[in-house]
């Protein structure tokens, strides 16, 4: 078996939200595949400064690219950037997100929409104009950070399920109308992961060991685990997966009938019947 398995090397790679948690664990490990990193972050000095340690950790080329995945021109320039150092994108990774809780009778237009923006017509614009770079070449993949909250509604947080829904969609349409042009997309829909975003529901310890409780697993997920799923879904190991939605959840979203109550606890009911 080739060392090489997932044969990321050398692959550009192209991660929005690369400063944070969850995308710096993807950048970290696409440089440890000897992939070319493309790291994309609206934080001009942070996404330098990312640059520069994978760089110094790996023996790897490396670019850091300032960009507002919001703003249409924004995006275009990223792409006319990585496009003039490296004349093509393999993959790109889609994990830019916010995240803002309200009642949705509380909620303001404005909030509404800065969700949107960011968490779909971001992925939306990113997608749209790296797939033009990606038709033109004849190939290419993307990977969308999605949420398990994008079919069974999180409460309370807004745009946020509604958003992600949508990336569901968009992802869907890309495989649909651009397989021809040898393009894949599939999402990942990550649950009960512990990562910069969720780290406060994690903070007392009974909210997580009842989170634990919840999943197949018995056990909270991590940023590995999503950077995990990244790399096969980047890698041409996955070639034939195309418009999936791969929940990364411990086995969660199984666990429904399990938290129905029955006399005696559900193992002992079965038991003793």
């Amino acid at each position: 078996m080739t060392t090489d398995w997932l044969g990321l090397n050398d692959k550009v790679c192209v991660v929005t939200g690369a400063v944070g948690g969850m995308g710096t664990k993807i950048c970290d490990d696409l440089a440890d595949q000897h992939a070319t990193v493309v790291a994309l972050d609206r934080q001009s000095a942070a996404v330098d400064q990312l640059v520069a340690h994978l760089k110094q950790t790996q023996p790897i080329q490396a670019l850091a690219v300032t960009c507002d995945v919001t703003d249409e021109t924004s995006v275009q320039q990223a792409v006319a950037q990585v496009k003039a150092a490296f004349g093509r994108v393999d993959v790109v990774i889609n994990t830019a997100g916010i995240l803002k809780f309200d009642p949705l009778e509380d909620l303001d237009y404005a909030t509404w929409k800065q969700v949107l923006d960011v968490n779909l017509n971001g992925y939306y614009l990113v997608t749209h104009e790296f797939g033009k770079l990606m038709i033109a070449q004849k190939h290419g993949t993307f990977v969308h950070i999605s949420t398990v909250a994008s079919d069974i509604p999180e409460t309370y947080s807004g745009a946020y399920s509604t958003s992600k829904a949508g990336v569901n969609m968009l992802s869907k349409q890309v495989a649909a109308e651009w397989g021809m042009f040898g393009i894949r997309s599939n999402v990942l829909e990550p649950c009960l992961v512990k990562t910069p975003m969720s780290a406060a529901f994690y903070a007392d310890p009974q909210v997580e060991n009842g989170r634990k409780e919840l999943t197949a697993s018995k056990r909270i997920g991590t940023t590995q685990d999503i950077a995990n799923a990244i790399l096969f879904l980047a890698s041409d190991r996955s070639s034939y997966v195309n418009a999936a939605a791969l929940p990364i959840d411990g086995g969660f979203s199984v666990m429904m009938q399990n938290q129905i109550p029955k006399p005696g606890g559900r193992r002992g009911f079965a038991e003793t019947h």
